[in-house]
């Protein structure tokens, strides 16, 4: 495995468990070059879950993509990373709940700004900007009348 920190390609396993799920590995390793310590996840490899994309093309789903998303969305906003995670999961898991092992983007990114909406109203904001995209200021002040409407007392 190699080394997120220096690139090194040796590492030892610190500690190894199962996640909740039973899904996958968690495994805490240190690097034999820097000795940083970080965390890799070990899944059993299926059939890929497909993405339907707005065009109609298919890619492999990238929980890492999903996240990044989110991640930009709720840069320097009191969010934590395992409130992200969770989200990530809800939405892997919808997908591996699919008969067909395919949701649209579309789906997904209802699924997040619902969550983000609840959430932290700014970076719902910030990810509706993108995933709507919006093409002048009118629609983003409609998205944020719309959000003040349903604003919880």
């Amino acid at each position: 495995m190699k080394c997120p920190f220096c690139n090194h390609i040796e590492d030892k396993v610190v500690d190894s468990r199962e996640s909740r799920e039973g899904d996958a590995i968690r495994r805490r390793r240190q690097c034999l070059g820097c000795e940083r310590r970080f965390t890799t996840y070990e899944r059993i490899d299926e059939v890929p879950y497909m993405v339907i994309k707005k065009d109609g093309r298919r890619e492999k789903f990238d929980r890492q993509k999903v996240l990044a998303g989110l991640l930009k969305a709720c840069e320097k906003r009191p969010v934590g990373m395992g409130r992200l995670a969770e989200l990530v999961d809800q939405v892997e898991g919808k997908v591996t709940d699919s008969a067909d092992r395919e949701i649209s983007t579309i789906e997904i990114g209802e699924m997040l700004m619902d969550a983000l909406r609840d959430l932290d109203k700014i970076a719902y904001v910030r990810f509706a900007s993108v995933y709507r995209d919006f093409q002048d200021e009118e629609a983003f002040f409609n998205e944020l009348k719309n959000l003040m409407r349903h604003k919880v007392p």
